[in-house]
C-alpha cells in the first residue's frame, strides 16, 4: 500500500505543478495587466488547491506508513544525524505545510477581496510564496545523500 501511495504522490506532483505555475502566471498577468478577475481564474485556483490538499494528504499518509516515523518516534536523535530520515521527517514536511498554508491563504484572501486587481495582486504574491517553497522541498534527482528521488516513479 505504502508503494502505490507513493506512486501516486510522485506523480501528482506534476499536477499540482503545473496547476500552481499556471495559476501563479495567470494571477501575475491579471495584476500586472489590470484584467478583470473571472470565472477562469476561480476555477483554475478552486483546481489547485484541490490538488494541493490531495497531495498533503497523501502525503501524510506516507508520512505516517513510511520508515521515518517509526524511527522519528523510536530513536529521534538517529533520525536527525541521517540525512535522508531527516530530510523525509523533518524538512520536506515542513515547507510543504508551509507552502500549502501559504496557498490556502492567498486563496481565501483572493477569494474575499472584492477588487480585481487586488485579488490578482495577493494571489500572484501567495501563489509565488508557496511555489518557491514547493520548489525548495521537492525531492529532485540530483540531491545527495540519499534524499533525491527519480522525476517519475513506475
Amino acid at each position: 500500500m505504502h508503494t502505490g501511495i507513493l506512486y501516486v504522490h510522485s506523480w501528482l506532483r506534476w499536477v499540482v505543478l503545473v496547476l500552481l505555475v499556471l495559476a501563479t502566471v495567470q494571477a501575475w498577468m491579471g495584476w500586472k495587466g489590470n484584467k478583470p478577475w473571472t470565472a477562469t481564474h476561480k476555477k483554475l485556483n478552486l483546481f489547485t488547491l484541490i490538488s494541493i490538499h490531495t497531495q498533503l494528504l497523501l502525503g501524510f499518509a506516507l508520512y505516517f506508513m513510511g520508515p521515518w516515523f517509526s524511527q522519528l518516534t523510536s530513536n529521534t536523535k538517529v533520525v536527525m544525524k541521517t540525512r535522508a530520515l531527516r530530510y523525509f521527517a523533518v524538512e520536506h514536511l515542513f515547507l510543504m505545510l508551509v507552502a500549502i498554508i501559504v496557498f490556502t491563504i492567498g486563496y481565501g484572501r483572493a477569494k474575499r477581496l472584492t477588487e480585481d486587481n487586488k485579488k490578482h495582486k495577493a494571489a500572484a504574491i501567495f501563489f509565488t510564496i508557496a511555489l518557491v517553497c514547493i520548489l525548495a522541498s521537492i525531492p529532485w534527482p540530483f540531491l545527495k545523500n540519499g534524499v533525491g528521488r527519480a522525476l517519475f516513479k513506475f
